[in-house]
């Protein structure tokens, strides 16, 4: 099995630089072969990324949208007879459409049972985006508008109002997509690729598991007043492979984050299929304090104003650089630190649930 992972962005965005921490990370097994498109006569990323023992097939003939016909499916079979390759990472150019790239490698994967097209990713600066989005609307745009996942590079420069609009209009383009923000430096190449290879989203995640508990409630009672010095929270998990395993009653199964970015859910009416349960759920970069996550929690435990709560759950970053992990069920709830994730992520479930107001009350 070949897998083809395809990783645009505009001119300048970060495209090589991430190839490069995934070859470093997470790739170094696999034989991977690299299919470049330089926009211009020279190829000058080639010698950045040789060095990692990577075969580079430089197209030098102009943009991926007007090579495609001749030399780029060319340049794929010759790859994929020649080498066999467990992994093809095609690099667009920068002002090529992410859609025209696509439909060639799904003529490839007719031609070849065994290749598979595995990622479709968007790299994008953050200081820019908003503005590139305006000045060269048909090119960016459809890079954003096909890809499964987003990873934004310089967020650690950007200002926090300026990365929120930025994740904003990208999800107005693309409600589907996951949207990477966390500086790359703090999350590693695995995490990345977990993301980037499809997960199922916090939110639909997290109604599945509220409806196997629910269920489990039908058959012996749940109580809610357990003793929490009675049972240890195992919440010291590896993000590498993070199964987080909170022994409490009302859970009594592991929590599998490997979520599933092909339905990620941003536009949040999900409601359960009996029509028992409403779901609210966000991806965002917005940093929160302890005390506004804590603050909140009191409110779903003391109040109905939001809707009647009965479970809320995520990670966020913080303002002081440190990441909050909350956890609420009914009358209880518990907050810690925890790694970095590729974003910030919230889920309320309940019933009767004010959308408007859940999204100003965290300040969204």
């Amino acid at each position: 099995m070949t897998k083809i992972d395809i990783i645009s962005g505009f001119l300048g965005a970060g495209k090589t630089t991430l190839i490069k921490k995934l070859l470093e990370e997470v790739f170094s097994g696999e034989q991977v072969v690299l299919v470049e498109n330089e926009y211009g006569e020279v190829g000058i990323d080639s010698g950045f990324l040789k060095d990692a023992g990577v075969e580079i097939r430089e197209l030098n003939s102009g943009c991926i949208c007007c090579t495609l016909v001749g030399d780029f499916n060319k340049s794929l079979k010759e790859v994929i007879d020649t080498y066999h390759p467990d992994r093809i990472l095609i690099e667009p150019s920068g002002v090529g459409k992410l859609s025209d790239v696509m439909t060639s490698v799904k003529k490839m994967e007719e031609e070849y049972p065994d290749v598979k097209l595995n990622a479709l990713v968007t790299v994008a600066n953050a200081m820019k985006a908003a503005k590139q989005m305006k000045a060269f609307g048909e090119f960016f745009n459809n890079q954003i508008e096909n890809a499964t996942t987003i990873v934004l590079s310089r967020t650690q420069s950007a200002k926090p109002a300026q990365l929120e609009l930025c994740v904003k209009m990208i999800q107005e383009l693309n409600p589907k997509a996951a949207v990477i923000t966390t500086p790359w430096d703090e999350i590693s190449g695995d995490q990345i690729i977990k993301v980037v290879e499809g997960q199922k989203s916090f939110m639909e995640e997290m109604m599945a598991e509220f409806e196997m508990s629910h269920e489990h409630d039908h058959e012996h009672e749940h109580h809610h007043d357990h003793d929490h010095e009675g049972h240890e929270h195992h919440h010291d998990h590896d993000h590498e492979g993070h199964e987080h395993h909170h022994d409490h009653d009302h859970e009594g199964h592991e929590h599998h984050h490997d979520h599933d970015h092909e339905c990620c859910c941003h536009d949040h009416d999900h409601h359960h299929a009996d029509g028992i349960f409403d779901s609210w759920g966000r991806e965002t970069p917005h940093k929160f304090t302890r005390e506004t996550i804590e603050n909140i929690l009191k409110i779903f435990c003391d109040t109905e104003d939001y809707g009647t709560i009965l479970r809320a759950k995520g990670m966020v970053p913080a303002e002081d650089g440190t990441w909050v992990y909350f956890d609420m069920v009914p009358g209880e709830y518990e907050l810690r630190t925890g790694e970095p994730d590729y974003t910030g992520r919230l889920c309320v479930i309940g019933t009767d649930l004010d959308d408007a107001k859940l999204e100003t009350l965290f300040g969204l």
